[in-house]
Parts: C-alpha cells; sequence; structure tokens
C-alpha cells in the first residue's frame, strides 16, 4: 500500500512537470508566431512584447508552482489523509 502511494506522488509530480513543458512549449511556440507576424505587419510598433511579458508571468508561477511550491501538494496530501483517519475512526 505504501508503494502504490509514493507510485502516486510521484506520478503526480511528473504529470505536473510535463504540463509545465507542455505550457513552455506553447508559450515559446505561439510567441515567436506573434513575433514574426509583428515583424510582416508592423515593424515600426512593436506590440508582441505585450503578449510575451503577460503570459511570461503565467509561465513563471506555472514553473514556481511545480519546481519550487511542489511541496505544497504534500500538505494537501497530509490534510486528506487526516480527513481519511477521521472517517475511519467514526465508522468504527
Amino acid at each position: 500500500m505504501e508503494n502504490e502511494e509514493a507510485y502516486q506522488r510521484a506520478r503526480k509530480r511528473v504529470e505536473a512537470k510535463i504540463g509545465f513543458y507542455i505550457h513552455v512549449g506553447a508559450y515559446l511556440g505561439v510567441n515567436t508566431l506573434l513575433l514574426i507576424i509583428n515583424l510582416a505587419t508592423t515593424p515600426g510598433h512593436l506590440w508582441f512584447k505585450w503578449p510575451l511579458i503577460g503570459w511570461g508571468f503565467g509561465v513563471f508561477f506555472h514553473g514556481l508552482g511545480v519546481f519550487a511550491l511542489f511541496k505544497g501538494f504534500s500538505f494537501k496530501e497530509r490534510m486528506i489523509e487526516k480527513e481519511m483517519e477521521r472517517e475511519s475512526q467514526k465508522r468504527r
């Protein structure tokens, strides 16, 4: 049972990291396309930087959540485990 729980935690972490990498790939692809469109249509007015910056904040905080603050998920899991213990004690 403990081995299964460790596997599930590792699986969640891997899924979170893959989600972040997909986010970064979409960010790079879309913003490259926006840069090309901007330079092809209005090279005197560089507007592509605004979506680049705005979305960049989103990517930054997504990465922060996945890599730096991922321990928050263990806090959530501990709370869930406590609630499950309380429920099992009520049934006894």
